[in-house]
């Protein structure tokens, strides 16, 4: 399998002394739908801004399916496509002509732009829309706009910074199924969000960046694998009685409705509720407290933290 990205060394350090990127390695291979994670400041968005030519780099390598950014950026700027977290089009232009003009930047004709873009927004339900200028459009259609940009070209490397973010759940759902199409096609798909249940679906692979290094890189599997317990909210329409025996699990009466639970390794949610039901209290809602990634990502993060204080 051909890597699609190869980072090593990857430094980054601004004017004003900030290191934003302290000398980084990762690999995302072919057809991967990889996650960057990190919270703010962490140094994704500037990871992502060198690899797609908008950064210089301070040190390192950058390698995009095998060309290497130094002597071949111009190309690796045609194999990526990038969808940026704030919206950067013209507001007055008509959404068609955004495309058009996007795939332009690329050598790519009128009559073949304007035939991807047909495609492109029949599937992003925005065809009706062409002729609208930007500024009329909503939240979430600006951003199904954005992800139409980043592949009017038909890049071999598809980047989303949030892709999500500030869209309803329903629409945010629609572009989660989109990019699984394209990515089953073969797209290879790096993300960064602060959706981390948006990362837990979507991805095979991870890397968490803190303070400018990788503190984690594996698969998704390998990673949710290491949880050691999860934190469930059981809910009921009758009154829960004061005290409640706990027989292999750990439980706190939230308030006359709710139970929090906390389920170990060696304990599932059906053991729970039947140990429940036999001292007749019945549960009408189950729901996770915390996403099982958040939890392992906060474990990481300030992991590093407390090692480097």
């Amino acid at each position: 399998m051909q890597v699609a990205l190869s980072i090593q060394g990857l430094q980054k350090t601004y004017a004003n002394n900030t290191e934003a990127l302290k000398s980084i390695n990762l690999q995302v291979d072919e057809g991967d739908f990889f996650a960057l994670l990190g919270g703010n400041g962490a140094g994704k968005t500037t990871a992502i801004g060198i690899v797609c030519g908008l950064l210089n780099k301070t040190a390192g390598n950058v390698c995009v399916l095998g060309l290497d950014q130094d002597t071949h950026g111009n190309d690796i700027k045609r194999l990526i496509g990038l969808m940026p977290q704030e919206f950067n089009f013209d507001p007055f232009e008509p959404i068609e002509e955004i495309l058009i003009n996007q795939a332009g930047y690329h050598g790519i004709s009128r009559s073949a732009s304007r035939a991807q873009a047909e495609i492109l927004l029949k599937r992003m339900q925005l065809w009706d829309k062409r002729f609208d200028i930007a500024k009329s459009l909503s939240g979430g259609m600006k951003r199904r706009l954005m992800l139409a940009r980043a592949l009017i070209h038909q890049p071999k490397i598809l980047i989303l910074d949030e892709p999500t973010a500030g869209v309803d759940v329903k629409i945010r759902h629609s572009i989660w199924a989109y990019l699984k199409e394209i990515n089953r096609d073969g797209m290879t798909i790096i993300l960064t969000t602060h959706y981390l249940e948006e990362a837990e679906s979507l991805c095979r692979n991870i890397a968490i960046l803190n303070e400018g290094e990788v503190v984690e890189q594996t698969s998704m599997k390998k990673l949710l694998s290491k949880v050691t317990h999860q934190i469930i909210i059981l809910e009921s329409t009758s009154t829960l009685p004061e005290y409640i025996k706990e027989d292999g699990f750990e439980c706190e009466r939230l308030d006359d409705y709710s139970l929090q639970v906390v389920l170990g390794s060696d304990i599932n949610i059906t053991d729970v509720l039947q140990n429940l039901a036999k001292q007749n209290v019945s549960v009408d809602h189950v729901r996770s407290a915390q996403n099982r990634l958040e939890t392992l990502f906060l474990h990481l993060t300030q992991k590093q933290q407390s090692e480097q204080s």
